[in-house]
Formats: C-alpha cells, structure tokens, sequence
C-alpha cells in the first residue's frame, strides 16, 4: 500500500478545489497492474519560507498561484530541479505564457496564426537607463503605417495579458492611436483581426483529455459558454484538438486552454497560453464536472503509473518537422500529433482510466446529483453575484447541470 499527497497552490479559488478534493475522497483506492494498492489525500500548500534541499511531502501539485506570485514559483522551480516533484505546467515556461514566445513557436511550426507585430511601449519604463539606451537605439515608427501593413480590422493587445484586459477590436486610425495611448507601460501586440469567423472555439486541455467548447467573448462571463455540441465537423474539430495538445506538449504543459478562430475550414489559433485557465462552476457550468473528473484522472493517472515530469524542451523535433519542405500542413499536424500523444501517453492513459478508474463517472454523476455539491453551487454563486440575482442564477445553473447530469446517465446506459 502507498498514499500519495495531491497538493494545490491556489489564489483565491474555493468552487473547483472543493471539487477536486470532494472527487478525490469520495473515489477511494485505487490498483495497479502489480496489485499495490494506492490511497489518496489531498492538500492546499501554504506559502512560507523553505529551505533548498527540504523534500516536500507531496506527490504531484496543481499550481494555479505562481504565475503571478514569485515566492511560490521558485519553490516549484526548486521542487522541479531537486526533487522531481510532478507539476502539471512547467514552472520554467511560464515566460512563453505570456503569449508571444508562444506565437513564435506556433507561427515557427507553421500554424495559421494571424500576423502579428510587437510595438514599444507608449510610455517608457521606469529605468534610471532608459533615457540613453531610448536616444541612441530606438527607432522612430509610423504607427499608422505598420497598422495598413496588417489591414484592418485588427486587436491591439498584451504581450502577457490574461482574462481579456487591454485587449481592443481597432477599426480605423483614431481608435488604434487612442488604444495606444492607453497602453501606457504595457507591451503590445498589433494583431491581424480574423473578420468574419464562423465560429470562436475555445478547448481546455487536461492531460491526455481535450474539450473543444463554443465560445462568445462578448457575452458576460456566465454566457460565454454555449452547450452546443457537435458544432464543428470532424476534420476541423480533430485540427483544433491536435493543435491545443501540441502547444501543450511542445511547452510542457498538462493544464492548458486554446482559444481558436474558424472560418470556414480554416483554424486560426489565436491565444493558447494560460496559467491559469478557467475551470469555474459560474462560466464552464454544464462542462464543470468534465473537467474536474480530467483533473482527477490524470492526477492519479500520473502518480500510480510513476509518471516522470520532463521539464526539458525537445523543441529541435518539432522543427526539423516543421522545415521540411516535402511535407504539408496537414502532414505535419499529424506528426505534431503523434508527438504530442506519445508526450501524453494517449493510449495508456486510456487503458488505464478503463481499467482502473471505472467507476469514476458513477462517482462524479452521483456527487453531482447530491447535496454537497448543490451546497457548493449556492456558495459559488452567492460569492459570485449581487444579492438580487442569487435567486436566478443559482436556478440557471442548477438546469444547466441537471442537464449534464441527464446526458451523463443517458451515455452511462
């Protein structure tokens, strides 16, 4: 018999952690192939000092902190180099999730990535030497002019930006200059906007597991999510897949969200780093208890199987594929694929949660249907909403699971 400690380095969540451990307690132990027998717990880690060579006592973490709190983050990092603690994103890319390092990596492996333009700053650093380096090495530019070079409509956007702050749709030249002049210290991409798309499909991967939602930016966050399924064909769907899983795998990343652009049978990615994806009960709703069930399985799918981190970048096989000049786009995405399956262990993975973990949709569906969860709903969203509207959403997001719950035991049987 073995215990494994699930730790989580949160903010300032409480609905899918609650989730998580609920799921984790209620699911029991769990057998592998040899007959060991594993026990699970799980743990919020704290934040306090550490020494370097301090073995941490857990198994596996989900970190949802570090990428905005660097105490946190150098104790991943150290965990990572000194340990081999199991973390579900690299604490050593984070700097390419902060989108452009991660446009260059795409754009580099011939995806369609609209065209994109990083610009200085409109104010300039807080740098006792800015002044000198600014009067002997910045160019002067014609904003209006590299702005025609992309064509309108286009975005004006961070270059690390998250929850779609700074983010402007520009249509002409007065509304790119006050945009700009907005930015202030923030970096910014110019890009290329994709008129008149059919469809905003934004995917949240989980490890070997992918969920490709329809998406509505400018519906409020509770709307933004539709429960369409079937909205895209097979082919397009597949390619919107392949590309989230490559992006995670090439990066290192097992918790992850992609946001893609179609028109018609053409797929833009448009922004897949994100430190912390939204997995909240008031915006993912109907797809809430998919993706707490993915969290679970591949946490324990990766402690059990002694699943090793790698933290080291195979960025060379990625390229030679993508500059071979005898195979196309659709020719490289597979072999992309194939990498990033093998990267996820795809079909282990599979089997593993066939034979192992068959009984957490019964679980799940039942924990879903019950009490405690119902609890957890009300809580969501009385810390979520103004007072008059309780009494509507927690009605609305009660049907919209009710809904799941139904569909989950139609395809149980």
């Amino acid at each position: 018999m073995t215990t494994h400690v699930l730790g989580l380095l949160l903010g300032t969540e409480e609905d899918w952690p609650a989730a998580f451990e609920s799921i984790v307690r209620r699911l029991g132990p769990v057998t592998d192939g040899s007959d060991t027998v594993h026990h699970y717990d799980v743990e919020r880690v704290t934040v306090e000092p550490f020494n370097l060579r301090q073995k941490p006592r857990y198994d596996l973490v989900i970190d949802r902190l570090a990428y905005w709190y660097y105490h946190p983050r150098e104790w991943l990092k150290k965990a990572a180099l000194m340990d081999d603690l199991y973390l579900l994103n690299s604490p050593f890319t984070f700097q390419s999730m902060e989108k452009h390092a991660a446009y260059c990596a795409m754009m580099r492996l011939g995806l369609k990535v609209p065209e994109t333009v990083l610009v200085p700053y409109k104010n300039p650093p807080d740098h006792a030497k800015y002044a000198f380096t600014a009067q002997r090495y910045n160019r002067p530019f014609d904003l209006d002019a590299l702005a025609e070079s992309i064509g309108y409509p286009i975005f004006m956007k961070p270059y690390d930006g998250g929850a779609w702050v700074g983010v402007t749709h520009i249509r002409n030249r007065e509304e790119l200059h006050k945009a700009y002049d907005e930015s202030g210290q923030r970096l910014m991409h110019l890009q290329k906007a994709v008129a008149g798309y059919d469809v905003f499909a934004r995917s949240l991967s989980i490890g070997a597991e992918t969920m490709v939602l329809k998406f509505d930016p400018d519906q409020p966050m509770h709307a933004r999510y539709s429960v369409t399924h079937d909205f895209l064909d097979a082919g397009v769907g597949d390619e919107v897949v392949t590309i989230s899983r490559l992006v995670n795998a090439f990066f290192r990343w097992e918790f992850n969200s992609c946001e893609t652009l179609i028109k018609g049978d053409e797929v833009y990615p448009i922004d897949y780093a994100n430190a912390c994806p939204d997995v909240a009960i008031t915006s993912l709703h109907y797809y809430f208890p998919w993706a707490i069930k993915a969290l679970v399985k591949w946490s324990v799918f990766c402690t059990v199987t002694g699943r090793r981190a790698r933290y080291d970048l195979d960025t060379r096989r990625y390229f030679d594929i993508a500059d071979r000049d005898d195979l196309g786009y659709t020719e490289k995405l597979s072999s992309y694929r194939q990498f990033a399956d093998d990267y996820f262990e795809a079909e282990r993975y599979a089997d593993f949660c066939a034979s192992r973990l068959a009984n957490i949709d019964d679980v799940v569906l039942e924990w879903v249907a019950g009490q405690d969860f119902d609890r957890l709903l009300i809580d969501t969203v009385r810390t979520t909403f103004p007072a008059h509207e309780h009494d509507h959403f927690i009605a609305h997001y009660r049907g919209l699971l009710a809904a799941w719950a139904s569909d989950e035991r139609a395809r149980l049987g």
